[in-house]
């Protein structure tokens, strides 16, 4: 059974671990990101161990909520590599639980996907950039690495997803640090021609890359603009019926997931 943690019972129990302004090129379509709208079809599984705590970030200088999971059957997730999540702008750790996130992993790995824990942390609305002495981008460079570390996860072998802004998040922090992340996956990407997305695409190089994308998306012409701008064919692209909400992120979760499974854990020879 999924348990959450609360940092009252973290230091209770003594194992707790200690809204800016939009900027980083955030264009006005992407202020009016609507919220997330109605949940996915999430699986009838049940979650494994899912942990939300509050944790002080020193790259965004304030308490982040820090969120966990991992499949049903693998235990604390001890060993296993790490998929790192960035949440879109109307969206934040606190919601991954109504989103189902830790029931469609264990799913994923049900249906064949290696095991592997997903971990994110409060971004804020930032375009997952630096802002003055807020870098959520460090954060998830520097910080979140650690912190999954201690909790016993194979940090050396890392993947990143996002949807919306936490797609351009996603697919900018791949470029900033070539060679780091083993995938990339990024549904409905906020991204536009000229963007810092665009502009380091060759940088991109070497990593596989998939990109989903509603066919009722106002984002679709550009996300498909990416996928062509790419130095590689995308590891996966595909659109299909479905707009900016988790309704139709939710039916590409399992694609996605079997992506990074096997990004993070490929085959042995």
């Amino acid at each position: 059974m999924a348990h959450i943690l609360t940092r009252r019972t973290l230091l209770a129990t003594g194992a707790g671990v200690a809204g800016a302004a939009v900027v980083g090129g955030l264009t006005a379509r992407q202020l009016a990101e609507p919220r997330p709208g109605p949940g996915p079809a999430v699986p009838d599984v049940p979650a494994g161990d899912e942990r939300l705590i509050r944790i002080a970030s020193g790259a965004r200088g304030r308490e982040v909520d820090f969120w966990t999971a991992v499949p049903e059957g693998y235990g604390d997730g001890r060993g296993l590599p790490v998929c790192l999540v960035l949440h879109g702008a109307s969206a934040t750790p606190r919601d991954y639980g109504r989103f189902g996130l830790a029931r469609f992993l264990t799913d994923a790995v049900r249906r064949g996907a290696p095991p592997f824990a997903l971990a994110g942390a409060t971004g804020g609305r930032l375009s997952w950039r630096r802002s003055g002495n807020d870098d959520p981008q460090r954060m998830v460079r520097e910080e979140l690495p650690t912190w999954c570390a201690r909790r016993g996860f194979d940090s050396s072998r890392l993947a990143v997803w996002g949807w919306s802004m936490g797609g351009f998040g996603a697919l900018l922090l791949a470029e900033a640090y070539p060679g780091w992340l083993r995938a990339v996956a990024a549904f409905s990407p906020a991204v536009r021609p000229g963007d810092a997305v665009f502009t380091g695409a060759d940088r991109l190089r070497g990593t596989p890359v998939g990109l989903w994308c509603g066919r009722q998306d106002n984002f679709l012409k550009d996300v498909r603009a990416l996928a062509r701008a790419l130095p590689e064919p995308p590891a996966r692209a595909a659109w299909a019926d479905g707009r900016h909400n988790f309704a139709y992120w939710g039916t590409v979760i399992p694609d996605a997931f079997a992506l990074l499974g096997a990004a993070l854990t490929p085959p042995k020879a």
